[in-house]
């Protein structure tokens, strides 16, 4: 990781909510974001903040997430994530993030993620694909 990695850092990623990321058993006039792809997208905006302040083959996983769904947000809307690095404690990485859609705040959360190498993290999960085969 570089020192560059503090608590304060913020960024902000647009998305537009399209037909993947939303529901569908409501039928087609209630098509709005669907929570798990809400967390998907978060997590997302979250890594890509980290991405710019971690060492070549560094990369994080998510560990944590909680959320506050507050609203729906229609097909075809655009959304604003702003996450804000809350904490930074060795490689655990807290973010909190706020999300926004033209017309009212759809959600805030939490989320924590943790710094790993990528290459370190291959070999484990090989063992334990092995382990899972035997």
């Amino acid at each position: 990781m570089k020192p560059s990695l503090t608590a304060g850092l913020e960024a902000t990623r647009r998305v537009t909510v399209d037909r993947e990321r939303t529901i569908d058993f409501m039928g087609e006039a209630a098509r709005v974001y669907a929570t798990p792809m809400l967390v998907r997208d978060i997590e997302m905006a979250c890594r890509e903040l980290l991405l710019a302040h971690l060492d070549s083959g560094e990369d994080s996983v998510g560990t944590r997430v909680e959320i506050d769904h507050l609203a729906p947000t229609l097909l075809g809307m655009a959304v604003e994530l702003r996450v804000r690095v809350a904490g930074v404690d060795g490689r655990a990485v807290s973010f909190e993030v706020e999300g926004r859609d033209p017309v009212e705040t759809i959600c805030r959360a939490k989320h924590a993620r943790f710094v790993v190498d990528v290459a370190k993290t291959a070999q484990r999960l090989a063992a334990k694909a092995q382990k899972a085969a035997a």
